[in-house]
């Protein structure tokens, strides 16, 4: 079975699948989750349920996970480092398993109900850079922070611009994270202080596979080769610690404190049928990152929230944006070309973000500051409260699908965070600098 057999035969799983669900068999996402004995399987997501891929060994002999996917440190970067073909026949072997039905009592005991697993991080990843890749995104901001003045600096339509961040902070989906503290401007002075500012970013995270060697570059035809999959990843922000400390080598604190993940990785080959070309780039780019391909793809993000004070009442979450990724500026092919442009090389399990994705309209903006213009207005919840940036108990979920057919598009997942109290909010001084 092919790659492409995997989303146009017209083959149903023996696990049921509900007709709304993100993970139908023509996607079969990879991940890493903890199953209720504590045992760390790797997986591969079907409907409602997960096959976990060692307890299922004997059935996929011959490919990589003949033996399991985990590597020692219990992930899926060994994996990601065979390349693409060993991904796809991994994935095939899986849709012909599940789309088998002879396999059902065979496989049993390797079938868990999502409910039932712990999801972990899927890769150890060693780089994260975040890019700030969407034309409207950068545009929007240039208009906040230069009112009156050009929105995009001179350099942004000639590389993807990007900054390394800190791998260590990054979180999977779920996990809490702590408002968090730093030098902010306070009657123009600066304080130690907790953020004021805290914001979400919608992005799309791609993982990479197949290492690149050290000193040379890797070109936009042969970047999607170094890639295992893409995810979801919401960059959190703290606007004002940001704003303070940014000038003149970019963010450091108010971006490094958490980076949530979802857990699941969709494969290059489940999105095939979901490609798109990127928008046409004045100026012409430089020869290096000139593409010829469709390496843009049509995903749908979007944003929700739910406060405290809704959970405990019982109200749904509100989406607040929807947006498109497919009119990004910058390409995944081209971000990978400007990240070993200087000799740079790509590990198995290394993520790069898209940064911010934005729409033209309102309601398409995928961040708070934004969507408020800078906290000037709020946002209204169904709790009577309103939100110019988040609050303690806030919880905010990215949820994306490619393809815009409900009947077709499959999902990449969703991720979720809830804002707890910053540990020195019990701190009754600040600290002036």
């Amino acid at each position: 079975m092919t790659a492409a057999s995997i989303s146009s035969e017209p083959v149903a799983s023996w696990v049921p699948v509900p007709d709304d669900s993100p993970f139908p068999l023509h996607n079969l996402p990879f991940g890493v989750g903890r199953r209720p004995d504590g045992t760390v399987a790797a997986l591969v997501a079907i409907g409602e349920h997960a096959l976990d891929i060692g307890a299922a060994s004997r059935q996929f002999a011959g490919t990589a996970a003949a033996h399991g996917l985990l590597d020692a440190a219990g992930t899926l970067n060994e994996f990601a480092g065979l390349g693409r073909r060993a991904h796809r026949a991994v994935r095939d072997r899986a849709a012909a398993v599940l789309a088998d039905p002879s396999m059902e009592s065979l496989l049993a005991d390797a079938l868990i109900r999502l409910d039932d697993v712990t999801m972990c991080l899927p890769v150890g990843i060693g780089d994260y850079v975040d890019f700030y890749s969407s034309l409207h995104h950068a545009t929007n901001l240039g208009r906040l922070f230069r009112p009156g003045g050009e929105p995009l600096l001179p350099n942004w339509r000639h590389l993807p611009v990007g900054y390394h961040g800190r791998s260590g902070t990054i979180v999977i989906d779920r996990t809490p994270v702590a408002r968090p503290a730093g030098l902010r401007l306070v009657d123009d002075t600066p304080v130690d202080a907790p953020t004021t500012a805290l914001d979400f970013e919608s992005e799309v995270g791609f993982v990479c596979g197949a290492a690149s060697t050290p000193g040379r570059r890797v070109s936009t035809a042969d970047a999607e080769d170094h890639l295992f999959g893409l995810c979801l990843v919401n960059d959190w922000s703290a606007r004002d610690i940001q704003s303070f400390e940014y000038q003149p080598l970019g963010p450091l604190l108010g971006k490094s404190f958490a980076t949530s993940m979802s857990p699941w990785i969709v494969t290059l080959d489940a999105l095939e049928p979901f490609r798109v070309p990127p928008p046409t780039q004045d100026p012409v780019v430089s020869e290096y990152l000139r593409t010829e391909a469709s390496t843009g793809f049509d995903l749908h993000l979007e944003v929700s929230i739910q406060s405290a004070d809704m959970a405990a009442q019982g109200i749904d979450p509100v989406v607040i944006s929807t947006t498109g990724f497919a009119d990004m500026y910058w390409t995944a092919a081209q971000q990978i070309a400007h990240l070993t442009a200087n000799g740079a090389h790509l590990r198995p399990g290394d993520l790069f973000a898209s940064g911010t994705v934005s729409g033209p309209t309102p309601g398409s903006e995928g961040s708070l500051i934004e969507i408020t213009r800078g906290g000037v207005h709020t946002v209204a919840l169904p709790d009577g409260t309103c939100r110019a940036f988040l609050a303690d108990g806030d919880t905010v979920t990215v949820r994306g699908w490619a393809g815009s057919d409900p009947l077709t598009r499959i999902g990449v997942g969703t991720v979720t965070g809830t804002i707890i109290p910053s540990p020195t909010d019990d701190d009754t001084t600040t600290k002036e600098n």
